[in-house]
């Protein structure tokens, strides 16, 4: 391993958690309030906010809508072809998602099943921000003058080289930029007589950032008097209140989606 891929590198994973959230609250916050707002404002003027990533960062997109404790206002764009892992090799396997994931031109094609509102923002969720797809969707959004929120490793993508022949990398396109504090090549422990490091941080980091989002942007719709409807577990408010609530927000949910 490269000098550079080492750093950051810790013996116990607790302890890279630790170090991806401290860093992410001590030098994100403010680029998480900018994506909060553009959030916000898209939500409130009856439009979405699109999610995409590639690969395992598509957890990142499933993470915001829907599940529990979540709402819509959030549009989940998810690509079996580049994020079913299930099978691993054989039909619809790994090699077929890593070819696809450098298709140029593919993340055109998936962009172009959708119609957009005039204020629609998207995040766009990639570790290394330099895969063909990622970068086709982000140009697509800048050629759409739709609001780009990144949310990426900046310590990875500044050393890797961009796949796209733009030459251009996520990060490079984006109007918000937030790192999400992952070392070099992801894996952040070393272990003795191993020579390649284990256990992945930038899961941690995505979910640590898209629940501060969501929850920042629960607050500002509720401060403009719209109050969100939240997938709500019947622990908190009975199993029919909860029935209710899921489906009130699955509705409201297809109203908000229903021009794409």
């Amino acid at each position: 391993m490269t000098k550079e891929a080492t750093m950051g590198l810790v013996t116990d994973y607790i302890t890279g958690v630790k170090n991806i959230v401290t860093q992410i609250e001590d030098t994100q916050m403010e680029n998480i309030m900018k994506a909060v707002e553009i959030c916000t404002n898209s939500i409130l003027n009856e439009n979405v906010v699109h999610l995409f990533g590639s690969g395992h960062s598509r957890m990142a997109v499933e993470e915001i809508y829907p599940r529990y404790g979540s709402f819509p206002g959030f549009h989940p764009m998810v690509e079996l072809s580049l994020t079913n892992h299930h099978n691993v090799v054989g039909s619809n396997g790994q090699r077929q998602a890593i070819f696809l994931e450098n298709v140029e031109g593919f993340g055109n094609v998936i962009l172009s099943n959708y119609h957009f509102g005039g204020h629609d923002s998207m995040i766009l969720f990639s570790n290394s921000g330099t895969g063909k797809v990622v970068v086709d969707i982000a140009l697509g959004m800048k050629e759409r003058g739709i609001p780009l929120i990144a949310v990426t490793s900046l310590a990875h993508s500044k050393m890797a080289t961009s796949k796209h022949s733009s030459g251009k990398k996520l990060y490079e396109l984006a109007d918000v930029v937030i790192d999400n504090c992952t070392i070099p090549g992801d894996a952040m422990v070393k272990i003795d007589q191993l020579e390649t490091p284990v256990g992945p941080g930038s899961t941690i980091g995505n979910t640590v950032i898209v629940n501060l989002i969501k929850c920042h942007v629960a607050k500002k719709l509720v401060e403009n008097g719209k109050t969100p409807k939240v997938i709500t577990s019947s622990v908190f408010v009975g199993e029919e209140e909860s029935k209710k609530l899921f489906e009130e927000s699955y509705e409201e949910y297809w109203a908000s989606t229903r021009y794409l």
